[in-house]
């Protein structure tokens, strides 16, 4: 079998199971927890092997960048969309590890969601998601990267509001997609601006020669790169939880432990980085996205190194670490050091993964490691903090023990703004009901009214 022939198996597999499973669904069909346990661990382990036998025949033969075409999506005059897949150094390895801890989470999940009401739907969303990621990552333009973002996004926010028999997942997914419609507005306004500008969003046609040392090829002015490079970094920052998007990783915590750790601590988070290593040439160009990259990583590793030291619950920690580990591979990336990125991402996934799915034992854990410490367990991060003094370390304590005050900050000068706003609006329509805060209080109102 040919590589490019493996490459398709190993993005539309996730794809077809996930359209398989629905019809049985939308038929009014039932598949006993069993066989979805087979079918996922079986379909994880052919991925496995296909990816390994892909890596191997690309070696053998000396390719190091596969193409695969499949025609155009569509094409509108001189405008064209290609679907096109990639695979190379950038991306193998990233591919690799997706379907390999997409698989151990899978098989995870199989025991963690025994008899769960929704066990049938996550496994729904987790294929679906398996298909975005791969298709993020394997994308060769911006234009299907696109779908492939959109699907993951979906996926993270259906997952965050799983239990949605509770209202805090619910209203935490509704935050999340919110956060996840203003970082891509970024991402649609660049791909314009790239085809009107440049005639083309394809990697290929923006970029030529081979991973670590592509270069752009783009005919226009530094301004024109420039803007769509800083376009492209808010795009980034917000699928990765950094910078002016940091609020809402800690609230998709409220979704199931095994999505936690395949989206939040291992692929998910990580999609963001991988664009700004393909588009890296950009920030040559570009020394505004390339300043604004450092500092974004920089503050938000600050943040979350704060925020992590004062949570009381495993996984909100877990998220803070992970949102710390992204920030220094952000600056790592606007250095210039990609292929330690890189290092960093795929060793990153692995560990952050691990630790997600041990947080329901880390209490036994704590207790196993106290008790064989001999009851004294020395806390970390004093020589830290004692190079500061004790009043600047009271305002860190407070500040971190604020989650740095971000979402006072957005509830006061954004959410609020526009909360008034509609309810001006509201005139227009008078079935309209309260959004945010008040939309229990008003509910209860109307059913005690009703009744």
């Amino acid at each position: 079998m040919s590589p490019q022939n493996i490459l398709l198996i190993l993005v539309s597999t996730p794809l077809v199971v996930f359209l398989a499973m629905s019809v049985l669904w939308l038929l009014g069909g039932h598949m006993p927890e069993q066989a979805i346990s087979r079918i996922t661990k079986a379909v994880y382990a052919i991925l496995t092997i296909g990816a390994f036998i892909l890596g191997y025949k690309m070696w053998q033969s000396g390719v190091t960048t596969l193409r695969v075409s499949l025609g155009d999506w569509f094409t509108v005059a001189h405008y064209g969309f290609p679907l096109s897949l990639l695979v190379d150094r950038l991306s193998f390895p990233i591919v690799a590890v997706t379907i390999i801890l997409a698989g151990v989470v899978g098989s995870f999940s199989v025991r963690y969601l025994h008899r769960d009401p929704g066990f049938y739907r996550f496994f729904l969303l987790l294929h679906l998601f398996t298909f975005g990621a791969l298709l993020v990552f394997t994308a060769d333009s911006l234009d299907l990267l696109i779908g492939g973002w959109e699907i993951v996004g979906i996926t993270s926010v259906l997952l965050i509001g799983f239990f949605q028999y509770r209202m805090d997942p619910a209203r935490n997914a509704l935050r999340v997609f919110a956060t996840y419609r203003v970082a891509d507005l970024f991402m649609l306004v660049a791909v314009f601006l790239a085809h009107h500008w440049f005639g083309t969003a394809s990697w290929e046609g923006m970029f030529s020669g081979e991973w670590p040392g592509h270069v752009h090829n783009l005919q226009g002015s530094a301004a024109s790169i420039s803007i769509i490079a800083v376009l492209l970094v808010f795009a980034a920052s917000g699928k990765s939880s950094q910078g002016p998007f940091c609020g809402w990783l800690p609230r998709a915590m409220e979704g199931p432990t095994p999505s936690s750790a395949v989206f939040y601590g291992a692929i998910s988070v990580h999609a963001g980085a991988y664009l700004l290593l393909r588009i890296e040439p950009l920030f040559r160009v570009s020394w505004v996205a390339t300043a604004l990259v450092i500092f974004v990583g920089l503050t938000t590793a600050l943040l979350g190194t704060l925020v992590h030291r004062t949570c009381a619950d495993a996984k909100t920690s877990l998220a803070y670490a992970s949102q710390t580990q992204l920030g220094l591979i952000f600056a790592e990336i606007g250095f210039g050091w990609t292929t330690f990125a890189i290092i960093h991402i795929v060793s990153h996934a692995i560990l952050r993964t691990l630790q997600f799915l041990r947080t329901p034992s880390m209490l036994r854990d704590h207790h196993r490691v106290h008790a064989a410490a001999g009851g004294k367990i020395d806390p970390t991060g004093e020589h830290l903090e004692a190079l500061f003094p004790r009043g600047i370390q009271i305002w860190l304590y407070r500040f971190a023990l604020g989650r740095g005050f971000y979402d006072s900050i957005l509830n006061r000068f954004i959410i609020a703004p526009l909360l008034w706003g509609a309810r001006m609006l509201a005139i227009f329509e008078p079935g309209w009901e309260a959004v945010g805060p008040d939309a229990e209080q008003h509910a209860s109102k109307s059913e005690t009214a009703a009744s």
